[in-house]
């Protein structure tokens, strides 16, 4: 294969460090394109602890047919970015492409709000829990949940395990995916 697989994470500020950047390098290092995308191209967004992240699309101009999964990083950034129609539309988009759709911890609020979570189970940070169980979601306190083409998990000390899953499942659909 020519190009790289493509993986696209959200970034808005108030991001959550780790659950950006830790998913960010794990995909690089399994060898995949992480493209950021945030309401501007070439933004610098902080984190909720001040370290920045720049994008390198603009969600106007995201193509979901480009992309194998996206990532949804927590902290205070998803309430921000639910509010958002192209991040809406994304999402959706990838739910009804069956591709590959991560959260964690406050990420689960992107996919709530989207509309996408009726009878899947997964998890989240525990004080959303009751806005993913209202959304349709079947909650479940475990680090890791994977359902159907979605992967979550609760908070930053779950981060090996979501990451390594995301990594396995793509790993195990490439042949499918790639046809």
């Amino acid at each position: 294969m020519d190009k790289k697989q493509k993986i696209l994470i959200f970034a808005a500020d108030d991001y959550e460090d780790l659950e950006l950047h830790y998913p960010k390098i794990r995909c690089e290092e399994a060898g995949f394109d992480v493209v950021i995308a945030g309401e501007k191209k070439d933004y610098e967004y902080k984190s909720k602890h001040g370290y920045p992240c720049k994008t390198d699309i603009s969600f106007s101009d995201v193509s979901v047919k480009d992309y194998i999964a996206l990532i949804i990083p927590g902290g205070f950034a998803p309430d921000t970015l639910r509010t958002i129609p192209e991040v809406l539309k994304i999402t959706r988009h990838f739910h009804e492409e069956e591709k590959l759709i991560a959260f964690i911890c406050h990420g689960a609020w992107i996919p709530v709000s989207a509309g996408i979570l009726d009878d899947i189970k997964c998890t989240s940070y525990f004080s959303i829990r009751d806005d993913v169980k209202n959304a349709g979601g079947i909650w479940s306190d475990e680090p890791v949940v994977k359902d159907r083409h979605f992967i979550s998990s609760r908070k930053p000390e779950d981060l090996a395990r979501f990451c390594s899953a995301i990594i396995e499942v793509i790993a195990k659909n490439r042949e499918i995916i790639f046809l």
